[in-house]
C-alpha cells in the first residue's frame, strides 16, 4: 500500500464523520443553521428600515436582532468544522443549538420590552435553531463522534 496516495483518516472518528449519513445529517444541520441566519438577517434588516423610517426602534432591539444574527454566523461556522471531525466544534453546535431557542424565548417573553412582531419574527429564529439541536443530537451524529470506539 502506497502511503503517500492514500489519504488515511487520522482517527476512526474522523471516518465516521465522513461517512455519508453523517455528512447528510451535517448538511440539513447547515440548512437549518442557515436558515436561522436569514430569519436573524431579515429581523436585523427591519429593525434598520424601521430606524431609518423614524419608527421606534429601541436599543434592545438592534441588541437581540444583532446578537442572533452573530450567533448565527457562529454556529455556521462551528458546523463546518464539526462536519469536516472537529470534535469540540461538533459540541458547541449541540450546545448552542439547545440552549439558543431557550434563552430566545425567555427573553422573548419579558413582559413590554418588544413589540409583537419581533417576538414572533425571533421565535421563528428560535425553531429554526431548535430544529437544529434535533439534527445534531440524532444518532448519526452522535455515533460519529462517539468516544472509545
Amino acid at each position: 500500500m502506497n502511503t503517500a496516495t492514500t489519504a488515511l483518516p487520522a482517527t476512526a472518528g474522523a471516518a465516521r464523520v465522513g461517512q455519508a449519513p453523517a455528512q447528510r445529517a451535517f448538511r440539513t444541520a447547515k440548512i437549518l443553521v442557515g436558515t436561522y441566519g436569514a430569519l436573524g438577517t431579515a429581523v436585523l434588516l427591519t429593525v434598520v428600515v424601521l430606524a431609518a423610517t423614524g419608527h421606534e426602534v429601541t436599543s434592545f432591539m438592534w441588541g437581540r436582532s444583532a446578537g442572533v444574527l452573530a450567533s448565527a454566523a457562529v454556529t455556521y461556522w462551528l458546523t463546518v468544522l464539526a462536519a469536516r471531525g472537529k470534535r469540540w466544534a461538533y459540541l458547541r453546535v449541540r450546545i448552542i443549538s439547545v440552549v439558543m431557542p431557550v434563552v430566545i424565548v425567555a427573553i422573548d417573553l419579558i413582559p413590554g420590552a418588544l413589540p409583537v412582531w419581533f417576538i414572533a419574527a425571533q421565535a421563528v429564529c428560535a425553531l429554526a435553531i431548535g430544529a437544529t439541536a434535533l439534527v445534531t443530537n440524532g444518532s448519526e451524529l452522535r455515533a460519529a463522534f462517539a468516544e472509545g470506539r
